[in-house]
């Protein structure tokens, strides 16, 4: 698994531990849904870490509880 599809899946995990819509974390990050939308369906495979910590600040945790997971930790070197 990559980087960016494990990003990804831990945004969706979240909003749903949270029970939160894709548009609910747009309005509580101030990130536009489109923003969102293109990380989540593959337009950006690449967000920026000042996006993460606004989700994260949208989700109501820390970047460490965000990156925090067996899925991050496991993650292999994507340059070799």
């Amino acid at each position: 698994m990559n980087t960016y599809t494990v990003v990804k899946n831990r945004i969706l995990s979240l909003c749903e531990e949270k029970r939160i819509t894709i548009n609910h974390l747009a309005t509580e990050s101030g990130i536009s849904p489109s923003t969102i939308k293109s990380i989540l369906y593959g337009k950006s495979q690449n967000p920026g870490i000042v996006t993460i910590k606004m989700l994260c600040d949208g989700l109501g945790i820390t970047l460490i509880d965000f990156f925090n997971t067996p899925e991050f930790s496991e993650l292999e070197q994507e340059i070799k």
